[in-house]
């Protein structure tokens, strides 16, 4: 399935979708559900916890992921957003005008640490890096 297939049904019908990482000790797959908004072959996220964050570390250690909506699942290459980017920018305003009901996330929005996923990408951070 293409990244595009995979978001054309999902997206707007799920509040959350589930990333799995690789356990940087265990060498296990670390699976959490998580709030996301999406925006071409990206999906951003942001980490309350910063890099404090089990699966920021995790991705850290190798940043080849998974992301699956409505049962369906696409592998990607994440990365930490670096701060002030464009696209660390576009993560915070999509994220919380998804997710904002009155001004509570305005804080979270701000103070969290961007991370995108290019989905379809090859192994390597660097297919990542080529387009922030």
């Amino acid at each position: 399935m293409t990244p595009q297939e995979f978001w054309q049904e999902s997206f707007d019908h799920h509040p959350f979708g589930y990333l799995t990482t690789t356990g940087r000790n265990s060498g296990e797959p670390h699976r959490i559900e998580i709030w996301f908004a999406q925006e071409n072959n990206r999906v951003y996220l942001l980490s309350g916890g910063r890099d404090r964050s089990d699966w920021v570390r995790n991705l850290l250690a190798n940043p080849v992921v998974t992301f699956e909506l409505g049962g369906e699942t696409v592998a990607g290459v994440a990365q930490v957003l670096a701060e002030g980017s464009s696209h660390d920018q576009r993560a915070r305003e999509l994220l919380v005008k998804k997710y904002q009901k009155k001004d509570e996330l305005i804080e979270w929005g701000r103070n969290s640490l961007g991370v995108v996923i290019m989905l379809g990408r090859g192994d390597t951070a660097d297919d990542a890096a080529a387009d922030q």
